[in-house]
């Protein structure tokens, strides 16, 4: 049976995993589709994360698919190997108690501003919501599936909550799955927008204004209620039984 909203309850009670799924999911709509690439850790605060695995996209993990492994990239719990990027995560959470979310992927407008090696200006409302510092990182020697490179990006974004990664694709962080889905779906707002002004010879030269970008920047990605909750909803409607235990229906 479909979930039915009330003002009280927006969505269902969600466990960590079911959030990752739902997280994956609807950025996958989002333009975050890069075929099999792209991580999101969930870190459980005992020195393990939950995360998607290795070898099924996006659009098509379920709960029962998400893994769990320790700090060192081991398996703990699952079916599935960990992706192959993971040591991006595993550094960031080393240095990072603050994060419980970590996402990564090559979405297709935010991996163009990287590639350009660019922090794209937010011209509108819609590419501010999530708040955040959003950094370029220009230290990509290596693959982020190696330890020592994946350390030196952890360390060149420092205290940032996204990150262009040049060359690479985006690392977006927050305290919370909801924090995360707002963020990356601002980011790929700000960088879709800023290059459709860019492609009209940039006409409007003037971002949102200073006090605005301010005010947002300051938001922990948790207050616009109802941003994710509806992109939730929109998800189970398309899949009923994603929710769904492994040993009902399929």
């Amino acid at each position: 049976m479909a979930f039915e909203p009330t003002p009280g309850k927006l969505i269902p009670d969600l466990t960590p995993a079911q959030e990752i799924v739902l997280l994956a999911r609807t950025l996958w709509r989002e333009g975050y589709d890069d075929h099999l690439a792209g991580h999101i850790t969930y870190n459980l605060g005992d020195g393990t994360l939950l995360c998607n695995p290795w070898l099924l996209t996006w659009k098509e993990i379920r709960p029962r698919d998400i893994i769990r492994i320790d700090l060192e990239g081991n398996v703990v719990e699952g079916d599935w190997p960990a992706p192959l990027g993971i040591p991006l995560h595993l550094e960031l959470h080393k240095v990072r108690p603050d994060v419980r979310v970590a996402m990564h992927n090559h979405p297709r407008f935010g991996t163009v501003w990287a590639d350009m090696g660019e922090v794209p200006p937010a011209y509108d409302q819609s590419s501010a919501l999530g708040g955040g510092d959003l950094t370029l990182v220009d230290e990509y020697d290596e693959a982020v599936n190696n330890s020592a490179a994946a350390r030196t990006v952890v360390a060149a974004m420092g205290d940032a909550d996204l990150a262009l990664l040049a060359g690479h694709g985006v690392f977006v962080l927050g305290v919370s799955t909801r924090a995360v889905h707002q963020r990356a779906v601002a980011l790929e707002i700000r960088c879709r927008n800023a290059w459709m002004v860019r492609a009209a010879d940039g006409r409007r030269t003037s971002p949102l204004p200073t006090h605005w970008l301010e005010r947002s920047r300051g938001s922990d990605g948790n207050g616009f209620v109802g941003f994710w909750e509806s992109s939730v909803r929109a998800e189970l409607r398309l899949a009923p039984d994603l929710l769904a235990d492994p040993g009902e229906a399929d």
